[in-house]
């Protein structure tokens, strides 16, 4: 739980900057503010020692930084002689003297300052005359973590993230995943796993390729910690946004992460963890997201890498990179003889059908299937995030499969689990309750189908029940007098020649013989119908909703018609009584 003392004198500096900054600005100050006081509160003991180790080795000549990290007992440390209270004793420099302390902050420490453009709100609050104001407020609460723990800290800082965010509404969606979706992944993430997490000493990773401000890692986090005080999740992450890689950044810092393995970047074009490995991953990447920018990239190391890079089962459209991130995720699993990995992401509908036979979005569902790589997928109500109303759906995705999934497909259809929001948050009208949640995560780990008031909400499939083949239909070309055309030369000699303009595809299951569905299916209407088998393409989709409609036969038309006489009753009796 988040300090309420705390929370509160946070948001106390607001009334500071109420009028001079709008309310979607505040967190621009009082969270990089926050962080800095952190840290000035961490580092103030050792920072005499820092200090002298600093003069020591710049006259020996030696890179100083190793030692001043040991010396610091932090990941982190601050060469200048200055702090936030000796600040306060020189209002007419602020400015100058607090940027000269930031400078004195180790790079990676820098580089979040710099990512939430701190030097920006720095001039823009000595214009204000409010530099010197919200500095002293800082200067003045003690947030050491014997006074406030990581926990504690960790817990206001999210608060401070998600108050934000709301305030904010038409960009929350961008940085800002759902806390009771990240609940339910990371459950359905842990739950295969729940023993051995719970063994002493246990360390594991954790990776979120789309990290934003850092809510599915500190989730995670926080669900290991209730497990397993004694567990420790080393994490990592990349995002694109300065600002909410910079939120990331800190809030892992004040968590007593490593912030280094926090990078800056696009991961589809820029890989900032290159080579490493993971044992679980989370992401929400953006819905529907053209990757034309970055195009040339992605192509040039699918073509040059294949499968020893990450996109060589194939490539999505332009117009939706979502299935990039699901392969990149995939090639930072770890191998299954090392322990293997699982993840979850959020992805649209569209990633699970869109595309026919051959396509890139069906070859990659191919590789996903035929490798076995798919557990579960899970489909959310609509209206459950910040910047869309549209089904979304969750994919959990496993190389290590229980023994009693091998082969198969859960889908999980828990689009009625959800209450009405007490007050919409932009396109979010809709949020999981902890009994929905604890529904759903029961729902997979039992891995049985099961129904609600009748009606199926789990089904279990083998793998190649989502697969077929594209058959390609050929008929002869007749001439004037009805007589077929047969070829002259080549291969096709004295063979029938087709004719394009009565060319048709079937989709034949995988599981049913394609001769048998032939005969059956196509040769009582066409007698002289063939199939071309070098046009034979295998596709792969997942018709999530089909599994689940329940056909509802129309009312009688006798019952439909006594109710039309009935509104024609009224409306007549309406009408005479107006003209009466």
């Amino acid at each position: 739980m988040s300090d309420p003392n705390l929370s509160s004198f946070l948001w106390s500096v607001a009334d500071l900057l109420r009028g001079d900054y709008k309310q979607a600005d505040y967190g621009k100050v009082i969270l990089p503010f926050t962080v800095l006081r952190r840290l000035d509160c961490v580092l103030e003991a050792t920072k005499p020692a820092v200090l002298a180790e600093l003069a020591k080795r710049q006259q020996a000549g030696i890179n100083p930084e190793p030692f001043l990290l040991k010396k610091s007992g932090q990941l982190f440390y601050n060469t200048s002689e200055l702090d936030l209270k000796k600040l306060m004793g020189d209002q007419s420099n602020i400015g100058e003297n607090l940027r000269a302390y930031l400078q004195g902050f180790s790079p990676a420490v820098r580089d979040i300052f710099e990512s939430f453009e701190f030097h920006t709100q720095i001039d823009r609050l000595a214009k204000a005359g409010l530099l010197y104001l919200v500095t002293e407020k800082f200067a003045n609460i003690d947030l050491h973590p014997d006074v406030v723990t990581n926990t504690q800290m960790g817990a206001v800082f999210e608060e401070l993230i998600r108050k934000f965010a709301e305030l904010s509404n038409e960009t929350a969606g961008e940085h800002f995943t759902p806390r009771e979706v990240i609940r339910l992944m990371v459950n359905l993430l842990f739950i295969e796993d729940d023993d051995a997490l719970t063994k002493p000493g246990v360390v594991r990773s954790i990776y979120d390729p789309t990290a934003g401000t850092g809510g599915m890692l500190s989730v995670a986090g926080e669900h290991l910690a209730d497990l397993n005080p004694d567990a420790r999740l080393v994490m990592y992450g990349q995002e694109l946004n300065p600002e909410s890689y910079a939120i990331c950044k800190a809030d892992m810092l004040i968590k007593g992460q490593d912030i280094t393995n926090i990078v800056f970047g696009n991961t589809l074009s820029a890989d900032g963890l290159h080579g490493r490995h993971f044992d679980y991953m989370l992401s929400n990447p953006p819905f529907g997201v053209e990757w034309k920018k970055i195009e040339k990239e992605i192509r040039r190391e699918a073509e040059q890498m294949g499968f020893n890079g990450r996109f060589g089962p194939g490539l999505p459209r332009v117009s939706d990179g979502s299935l990039l991130f699901l392969l990149h995720l995939v090639s930072k699993m770890r191998p299954a003889k090392d322990g293997g990995s699982r993840f979850g992401i959020v992805l649209n509908g569209s990633p699970l059908f869109t595309g026919g036979a051959g396509s890139g979005e069906s070859e990659i569902r191919r590789y996903m299937l035929e490798n076995d790589l798919v557990e579960a997928i899970v489909g959310l109500p609509t209206d459950m995030f910040y910047n869309t109303g549209i089904s979304t759906y969750v994919w959990i995705v496993s190389n290590r499969k229980p023994t009693h999934r091998k082969g198969k497909l859960q889908l999980i259809d828990a689009s009625g689990f959800w209450q009405k929001m007490r007050k919409s948050l932009g396109s979010k009208r809709k949020e999981l309750s902890l009994a929905h949640i604890d529904d759903i995560t029961r729902l997979f780990g039992r891995f049985q189908e099961a129904t609600r008031d009748g009606i199926p909400i789990s089904r279990i499939f083998r793998n190649e029940d989502f697969g077929y083949r594209t058959i390609t239909v050929e008929r002869p070309e007749r001439d004037a007098t009805g007589k077929i055309v047969v070829g002259t030369k080549g291969k096709g000699k004295g063979k029938p020649v087709a004719d394009a303009s009565l060319r048709d595809t079937e989709n034949v299951p995988l599981s049913e013989e394609v001769e048998a569905y032939f005969k059956r299916e196509v040769l009582p209407h066409a007698p002289n119908a063939w199939i071309d088998p070098d046009k034979t393409k295998v596709g792969y989709e997942i018709p999530f909703n089909r599994h689940f409609y329940i056909f509802k036969p129309p009312r009688p038309l006798s019952e439909i018609d006594a109710e039309l006489k009935g509104v024609t009753g009224r409306i007549l009796t309406m009408i005479s009584g107006l003209t009466a």
